[in-house]
């Protein structure tokens, strides 16, 4: 029997401490069919990035958190409780680790067998710390992708412009309503029509259809009248995109944001009519991946041409050069990953994704806490647009949440007077506050995050470790350390860190802290890396760097 999960909501709690309810309730929230892929199965997003183990060790999950006391912390082990400790009261209370393989093993083969043996799961970034909050979650930084897109080659708007993409899951469900609040077109390829059709019913996409010769002429005629527009195209990526080369349709930019980082699992081939995915994975798992590697080699290659007829191409994040790579394209590399053309400045100033979630579930705390920000950093123009105007295009799914890019100096400002506002009553209930993973000091991701940095440290994992470290000795209510998410097994390492505002003195105790050290890594980690402008905003906001932050 299919289990519903829903998020508890209101200021009533069974746990022994606010940080404990709001692991729970995240944990549920991620599981809430308004957010979850597959909550049946326990798949937030991202191909298998799940929120717990089994539904046993769900349970069991929510079962310990309930008794945990304030000066205890409990041990995660990718989805599974594993044990519980007596530490301090300003210990973290839960601290999470997902799919870490010691290098040589580092593998979707051997990740493969360990799952089937019931001994770890792939949490992604926020499916398994618990943090994952919708589409919404990846929204914003979409939207200041695309618009750091425009500045550099389209005069600060995408108005005129075509977006070629492929992908409308938890991550890519993102990507059409990104490009329109930047004005322009995207035309988003889509396998599952029921991922069209719930980005339809969100209001992330404007329309759809099944014809790409429908799907080329709406897009030509809305950008002759410079309207923007959203279209979901049903199709497979890697036969559509060949196909938009041959018919010798050129768009002004081309990404991709399927789960190609996960061959097995993520990307679906070109399949027969009577080809079940679901079956043939099972029945030949080798087979299948290698299908799936040869349509991404496909589908890049096509990306590849669109390059050199013109258009602006960039990888966004889920390693399908890598696997077209591996599937036979020797140029796969051609085209940069999105951080280093387009996010590497911001990074610099430890800015990146700052989300908050309303444990009331009333949506007018959310609209209370966007106002205090908007008071709080009047001159940040984008972020007025995205608090005015953008948040209006989209319903929230799950508890209701919100989120913003803030730099370091930033956060802790607003994550203090989230809990001056639970305090004085100004909020119905606390606030849970987190971040992506993918953030500018949390990640070593050499085909993402870390990639091409100056001084050729792509692939040193010292710094997420330290930047873990870091939040739980400062004070994180709960902290994760991840292998694998955005990019697969193998790629990447990573961090996240949850903080939550219940109004009393120990929350702004940690609060001032996690959220100053957690952007300030980000900083470090970029002056270290030689970015003279991490150096120059080390100065300025005095993050101390030992000295190598001087001239």
């Amino acid at each position: 029997m299919r289990r519903l999960v829903r998020a508890p909501r209101g200021s009533d709690r069974t746990a022994k401490g606010w940080i404990q309810e709001a692991a729970k309730r995240m944990l549920m929230n991620n599981l809430d069919p308004e957010v979850a892929e597959k909550p049946e199965e326990l798949i937030v997003y991202g191909g298998r990035g799940k929120a717990a183990r089994s539904w046993e060790d769900f349970d069991r999950i929510v079962r310990v958190l309930d008794r945990l006391e304030n000066e205890e912390t409990l041990l995660v082990q990718s989805g599974r409780a594993v044990g519980v400790f007596r530490t301090h009261e300003l210990a973290p209370r839960v601290i999470i680790a997902n799919s870490n393989l010691v290098p040589r093993w580092a593998t979707w083969e051997v990740f493969d067998e360990l799952e089937r043996q019931g001994l770890l799961m792939y949490g992604q970034m926020t499916a398994g710390s618990w943090i994952y909050i919708g589409t919404q979650g990846i929204l914003q930084g979409t939207y200041e992708t695309f618009l750091a897109a425009a500045r550099k080659h389209f005069g600060g708007s995408l108005r005129g412009t075509v977006t070629v993409t492929a992908g409308l899951g938890g991550m890519g469900g993102a990507q059409p309503l990104a490009v329109t609040l930047n004005e322009g077109v995207a035309l988003v390829v889509e396998v599952d029509p029921g991922r069209i059709r719930r980005r339809l019913e969100t209001g992330y996409l404007d329309t759809w259809t099944a014809s790409l010769e429908e799907a080329l002429r709406w897009a030509e005629e809305a950008r002759r009248q410079g309207r923007a527009l959203s279209i979901g195209l049903l199709g497979n990526a890697a036969e559509v995109l060949p196909e938009m080369v041959r018919l010798g349709f050129t768009p002004d930019l081309v990404t991709d944001q399927t789960s190609a980082h996960d061959p097995l699992y993520g990307y679906v081939p070109p399949l027969k009519a009577d080809e079940d995915p679901g079956e043939l994975r099972q029945k030949d798992p080798e087979g299948y991946k290698a299908r799936a590697l040869e349509a991404m080699a496909r589908h890049c290659q096509a990306i590849v041409e669109m390059q050199r007829r013109g258009a602006v191409a960039f990888d966004y994040g889920n390693n399908l050069r890598a696997m077209a790579k591996l599937g036979g394209f020797a140029d796969a590399f051609s085209y940069p990953g999105f951080v280093p053309a387009f996010i590497r400045d911001l990074f610099c100033e430890g800015k990146g994704p700052f989300r908050w979630v309303a444990l009331s579930g009333d949506p007018e705390d959310i609209y209370r806490t966007d106002r205090a920000v908007l008071e709080l950093f009047p001159e940040d123009e984008g972020l007025k647009r995205w608090l005015t105007e953008g948040v209006k295009r989209f319903r929230f799914q799950g508890l209701p949440a919100r989120i913003c890019w803030l730099g370091y100096g930033e956060r802790d400002k607003a994550g203090l007077r989230f809990n001056e506002m639970v305090r004085k009553g100004e909020l119905k209930a606390p606030i849970v506050i987190g971040r992506d993973h993918l953030d500018a000091g949390s990640v070593a991701s050499p085909f993402r995050e870390t990639e091409a940095m100056r001084d050729g440290s792509d692939a040193i994992a010292d710094w997420p470790l330290l930047n873990f470290a870091l939040n739980a000795v400062s004070g994180a209510g709960w902290v994760s350390f991840h292998h694998g998410g955005g990019v697969g097994m193998g790629y990447s390492l990573h961090a996240g860190q949850v903080v939550v505002a219940d109004g009393s003195e120990e929350a702004g105790f940690r609060l001032e802290r996690v959220l100053t050290n957690d952007p300030g890594t980000g900083i470090m980690r970029h002056a270290h890396a030689g970015y003279e402008k991490a150096k120059r905003v080390a100065r300025e906001r005095g993050v101390d760097l030992c000295g190598w932050e001087e001239p």
